[in-house]
């Protein structure tokens, strides 16, 4: 029988950043992945960096998000070192550009929302945003900047943490679905792995939008995927600096020259296929916001499976069996969360405490809720 001192069910980024976290901390560590690691949601993101809450529901990660950014550059620095590759990392901020007849007061109150969160958001005259972003459309009311957000390549981020992770002193295993969790009486002793029993002393679900269908975490771990479908565009001679963003599309450009358009949120289960509705959507938003993709090529179009919940937050931490720790649920905050997500878990197994109060993503409030419910 294997033995791990921890052993973690998905390889993506969540996964993969947990993996190396804790291997560095002198830990045995095992990774399973039912496919190639990385190829589901770590794979199919913007890579957008920004803990600004998109509607109230999201207030609660704003706290997380900013202590996330706050370790970025550590942890880009590390995981680049170590594998010797690149993560596209840039760190230049994003302008948000407003359409809408009421563009001042929707402005005022954009302002507001994140200054009262902590975020920094400053207003800019259009001519302003134009010259700092001279492709931004002439037919936008206003803009605000929001310097302290970024991007990443999410697709060289993740080989290029999966790297640092095996060099690191991680195993992986591809290929090698995680069917269940293994307990002997009220703790998890492993996970079970095709027909095998993995022994670990800590056993962490981080299998995105499958982490609910490993027997016996669908009551921690109730995820649902979200479809999201992006476009890559690429247009001569058309130089996007920052994350460009409306109310109907963003556009993240990457240093190989492409732009990133995306994303829809679509509840149709485990479809991927890519439909001319949602292909549509993203031009026009795209072509709204900065006129000149009008003629850019279309280079590749993709869609993505998110690990959505019923409250749209992640669900992090341990559960009311001993040894078993939940990493999933991220939504549309996979990337930004990275490094705190792996940070947290590695704290709660090496130390028993954490730096970040994680209690509001508790694997226990759903059932907490049901009980509510019932009563």
């Amino acid at each position: 029988m294997k033995k791990f001192d921890v052993a973690i069910a998905g390889a993506g980024v969540i996964g993969g950043a947990i993996a190396f976290e804790l291997a560095r901390s002198g830990l045995r560590v095992a990774l399973f992945d039912r496919q190639t690691p990385g190829k589901e949601a770590s794979w199919a993101s913007a890579g957008i960096l920004s803990p600004a809450p998109e509607t109230s529901g999201m207030i609660p990660l704003v706290a997380i998000g900013k202590a996330s950014m706050a370790l970025y550059p550590e942890f880009v620095k590390d995981i680049e070192g170590i594998s010797g590759e690149k993560t596209g990392y840039r760190p230049k901020g994003t302008i948000q550009a407003l359409f809408s007849r009421d563009a001042r007061a929707e402005l005022s109150t954009v302002i507001a929302l994140h200054h009262g969160v902590g975020l920094k958001a400053e207003p800019l005259r259009t001519e302003e945003a134009r010259k700092l972003e001279p492709g931004l459309s002439e037919e936008m009311e206003a803009a605000i900047l929001r310097p302290d957000e970024a991007s990443i390549d999410n697709r060289a981020l993740t080989q290029t943490l999966l790297i640092a992770a095996r060099k690191s002193g991680v195993e992986t295993f591809p290929g090698n679905a995680v069917k269940g969790i293994w307990n002997e009486g009220n703790r998890c002793a492993g996970l079970i792995v095709g027909e095998e029993k993995i022994a670990a002393d800590w056993s962490v679900i981080a299998a995105g939008c499958f982490s609910g269908s490993i027997a016996g975490v669908g009551k921690y771990a109730p995820v649902r995927p979200a479809k999201g479908q992006i476009l890559a565009l690429r247009g001569d001679g058309l130089n996007i600096e920052r994350v460009l963003w409306s109310e109907n599309i963003y556009l993240v450009p990457r240093n190989d020259g492409r732009i990133i358009a995306g994303a829809t949120v679509e509840d149709v289960g485990f479809d991927k296929k890519l439909t001319a509705g949602a292909t549509a959507k993203n031009l026009a938003g795209a072509i709204e916001l900065v006129p000149a993709l009008g003629n850019a090529q279309v280079e590749e179009s993709w869609a993505g499976l998110r690990p959505d919940t019923p409250d749209h937050l992640p669900i992090l931490g341990p559960t009311d069996l001993d040894g078993l720790l939940i990493a999933t649920g991220h939504f549309r905050s996979g990337i930004i969360l990275t490094p705190i997500t792996a940070r947290l878990i590695r704290e709660w197994i090496t130390l028993q405490k954490v730096s970040v109060d994680w209690d509001r993503f508790s694997p226990l409030r759903f059932g907490d809720e049901k009980q509510k419910t019932a009563n």
